[in-house]
This record gives structure tokens, sequence and C-alpha cells, in this order.
């Protein structure tokens, strides 16, 4: 296992922001990363688990304790039914699944990261959400000290939200596991209704999954979503916020909100999600509170591809991010009454 001392940590985020940690050890076995954790509670040492990196938000201090960057392989796939480490890379896996004719997460193409953080965040895009498909999350469980399988059922998946989002400090994923669908080289129905209009389409129907993937990577792409080292337009964590989900209540007041700031006839993006809540559209908030797409002047921006990317344009630090995040977050709350949450974690800063 590779240890490294005072070791820059800004490399391993998308966002290339943070400062060192006093040690990073590197660990590309489940064996390695358990002994790892094991110390690291042992000596009561703060430890930092880091997977791809995007998703993460490190301090300009640093991160005083041990960063364990998970870096293990493992792609295993009998039928339908796929295993990954997890520190193998997700948008290379969701490829492998499509060459093999599968369905379920073709349209999570193209999403940075690695598997392992999949099911903490419960990853979703264009229709598509990892709750869907996994069947097993295998963990080491650092108040049992054991290697534990928790059934889909146990892990509490909501909105961009699970058990191990909600208890971060509890289980270490090793390995995810999945099930696909064979349905002849077709995609999972389309759910996206911008999905299905770039592919002529209606919602529900089925296309060739191949198509479907690179369908979302062109959408992706266009939003600045695709890591690309020389565009600094993608030099984020995504989606920096989540989409809000409102309460009957709360969306008559914001509905009132925004016909008093916009016109009477001004009709807000709005989703059913479930037990009579609501969702609502966040990059549509950012954009009528007053921060479209290149906002800003500093070395921090709003992607200029999309309202819902903070970018590092390449000479900023974690604290120009969290000041553009910061007023963002003002300004729609003074505009809407909705206030934003953030989408990635937080290390040493809060927004």
């Amino acid at each position: 296992m590779q240890e490294l001392h005072d070791a820059p940590l800004a490399p391993l985020t998308t966002f290339r922001l943070g400062g060192p940690a006093n040690r990073l050890l590197t660990a590309t076995t489940d064996d390695e990363v358990i002994a790892a954790v094991r110390a690291a509670d042992a000596a009561g040492t703060p430890l930092l688990v880091i997977g791809g990196g995007s998703n993460l938000v490190i301090a300009d201090k640093g991160f005083d304790g041990t960063a364990l960057h998970i870096a293990t392989s493992g792609f295993t796939l009998d039928g339908t039914r796929l295993e990954l480490a997890a520190g193998e890379n997700w948008s290379a896996a969701v490829a492998r699944t499509v060459r093999a004719g599968l369905a379920g997460i073709e349209c999570l193409a193209g999403i940075p990261g690695s598997a392992g953080a999949t099911p903490i965040q419960n990853v979703g895009a264009y229709g598509q959400e990892v709750s869907a498909t996994i069947t097993e999350v295998i963990a080491y469980d650092r108040r049992a000290d054991e290697v534990v399988t928790i059934p889909n059922a146990d892990c509490a998946f909501s909105y961009r939200h699970s058990r191990f989002k909600a208890d971060p400090d509890r289980h270490v994923v090793l390995r995810v596991r999945f099930e696909l669908e064979d349905a002849g080289g077709l995609s999972a129905p389309v759910r996206y209704a911008e999905t299905a209009r770039v592919l002529g389409v209606e919602v529900g129907d089925r296309v060739p999954a191949a198509v479907a993937r690179e369908t979302v990577l062109g959408l992706r792409a266009g939003k600045g979503m695709v890591l690309d080292p020389d565009d600094h337009d993608t030099w984020s964590a995504g989606s920096f916020f989540t989409n809000p989900v409102l309460d009957q209540d709360a969306h008559a007041a914001f509905l009132a909100r925004v016909a008093e700031r916009l016109g009477p006839d001004t009709v807000p993006p709005a989703f059913p999600a479930g037990d009579g809540l609501i969702k609502t559209s966040a990059a549509w908030l950012i954009d009528r509170a007053g921060f479209p797409k290149g906002y800003g002047t500093g070395p921090a921006r709003i992607s200029t591809k999309h309202t819902l990317a903070l970018t590092n344009r390449g000479e900023a630090t974690t604290e120009d991010l969290l000041a553009l995040a910061r007023e963002v977050v003002a300004g729609v709350e003074e505009a809407f009454g909705i206030r934003l949450v953030n989408e990635p974690v937080t290390v040493g800063v809060s927004i």
C-alpha cells in the first residue's frame, strides 16, 4: 500500500482544489482498505475516504488526518449480475455493460467518479438511478469491525441520498452488486423527456442501449458534464446543487414568489416526487435569480454550459468556490424563498 506524507489532495478531485493531507494511503485491495481503516480508527486518527474525487470540496488548509484513496479494481459479469469493486471507474464500467448488451445503467454514462460512490449518493441522471439496479452493497462496518452485505431494501435510498450518506462514518463501501436487464441489446425504457426528444422517441420507448449511452454522453458533454482536462468548464463536481423537493405548502409559497417576481404567467418546472411532494429545478432557480451561465468574474465561475455547475477556471481556491456558492444560495433564497443544498461533500468547510 502506497503511503505519502503531506500529500496534495487537489489532483485527486475533479475540482482540482484542496490542500494536503497529513498522510495519504492508496489501497488497491479490499484487505488494504480494511487494514487502513482499522488502523486509523484504532489510533483515533481522522479518516477521509476518497474514490474518484468527483463529489468532494476540500478545504484549502487540507485534511488533518489520513486520506485513504480507494484504487481497487474488479469487474465481474455473470449473466445479468454485475459486481464492481469500489475503485472501478464508473463511466468505464457502464460502457462495458452496454457492450455486453445489458440495460439498466446506460443513461448513467459519463458520470465521473468510482463505483463505490454510486450507492452513497444514489447517483442518478437522465431518468435512471443506481438504486433501481443495485441488489447489495458490500461494506466494511467500522462500528462492528466486520464486512457486511447490505441488501437494497436496507440502504434507505432516496433522491441523492442513502444510509451511507446519512451516517458517513460508519461504512466504507468495498463492492457493489447490480442486477441488469437483458433486453436483446435494447435500453431500459427511456424515462427522461429530454433524452426521448433527442432520440426522437416517446417516453417509455426502448432504443439500442449503445444509442442511449451515446446520446446521454452527447447531452452531458454539451453541458460540460464530461471530464476534459483541457476544458475548465468541466473542472467541477457536476451538479453542485440538488433539485429542491417541496411539500404542498412550500410549493404554494414558491409559486407566489415566482408570480410576484416574474409575473403570473410564469410556470416553473414541477415534477411529482411521491407522497404529495413536488420537485423543481435548481438550474431554473439559479438562472431566474440572476445567475446565468458563465456568471462571475473571478477564478471560480458558473459553467458557460450549465448553470448547475460551479467551476474552477484554473487558478481558483476552495474559498473562491465557496464564495460563489454562497452568493448563489443567498440570491436564490432571497428571490424565491428556497435554500439550495449542495450535492458535493464538504471537507473542513461549509457553504
